[in-house]
């Protein structure tokens, strides 16, 4: 290995671990934060309450597919790295980022064409129908939302990938920074211009893009693994074998796509129902 990456074959166990373990946690945990910042916003604006908070509950799933595909490839390649290294074999560790980072790319602009084009049917499908105002909360938040998905899994899955270049802490600081703009953001986009669902989906954007920036410009200062030129070239053997090391990182996270999905409809068709069922107790 690499003068800059010797200590990963030379240290403690224990201490790599909490070297490395306690940024990617708190990584994890403020990823979660962008759903939860925003859910605590709109429930505390008047004009969006309940309708706001289910738009954001529709709209949630769609965001962790994203997230299922940017961890496959970033985890994918952070253990391909990983291996290569431990081999001497730099040029493929190298080789392989350049693969991650036009696949994560390409991957990002067909998804959010696909969430464009066949916007309303997903949303139905993720139990956005349930009202009218849950509808129009749903598409406003959801368009939005989807003009950051690229930046959001460009982050997303640069993030393991700059741990495997020996820098967790810099990982760490691309995520904290991301959803500091949009805790600040958000109130000053709900409650000071009153953009409503826009103005929650644009801080988040906001935020997204400022931890791609801060990968791109990680990217280009790596200081084990910077790919060259001719490694964003890709190569099925390569990113075929990324993608297996990162399947089961993606079927953990779609798993839960699924869950919502059902719990989403379920809530549509029986809150439906047990509305009806108050209303008539009442009457």
């Amino acid at each position: 290995m690499e003068i800059g990456n010797q200590f990963l074959g030379t240290e403690r166990i224990d201490k790599l671990m909490r070297q490395y373990a306690v940024p990617c946690i708190i990584s994890l945990l403020v990823g979660a934060l962008y759903n939860i910042v925003d859910q605590i916003f709109i429930a505390n604006a008047s004009y969006l309450g309940s309708y706001g908070n289910a738009a954001n509950t529709v709209v949630f799933p769609l965001t962790v597919v994203a997230l299922a595909i940017a961890v496959m490839v970033g985890d994918g390649c952070c253990a391909f790295v990983s291996m290569a290294l431990g081999r001497n074999e730099t040029a493929r560790a190298k080789r392989s980022v350049g693969n991650a980072v036009v696949l994560i790319i390409v991957g990002s602009l067909i998804l959010t064409a696909v969430y464009l084009i066949f916007a309303n049917s997903i949303i139905a499908m993720f139990g956005g129908t349930v009202n009218e105002e849950t509808y129009r909360h749903s598409q406003e938040y959801f368009f939005y939302i989807t003009l950051g998905i690229p930046f959001y899994m460009f982050g997303q899955a640069m993030n393991p990938i700059i741990r495997a270049d020996g820098n967790p802490k810099f990982a760490m600081i691309s995520t904290l920074a991301g959803a500091f703009i949009n805790i600040i953001l958000d109130p000053i986009f709900i409650f000071g211009l009153q953009w409503g669902m826009m103005g929650a989906a644009i801080a988040t954007v906001i935020g997204q893009v400022v931890t791609a920036i801060l990968a791109v410009w990680y990217l280009l200062h790596m200081r084990i693994i910077k790919p060259e030129s001719g490694d964003y070239a890709l190569s099925p053997n390569i990113f075929g074998r990324m993608l297996t090391l990162g399947i089961t990182s993606f079927l953990s996270q779609i798993s839960l796509v699924a869950a919502m999905a059902a719990i989403n409809n379920m809530l549509r068709k029986y809150g439906a129902l047990d509305a009806v069922f108050s209303q008539e107790q009442y009457a």
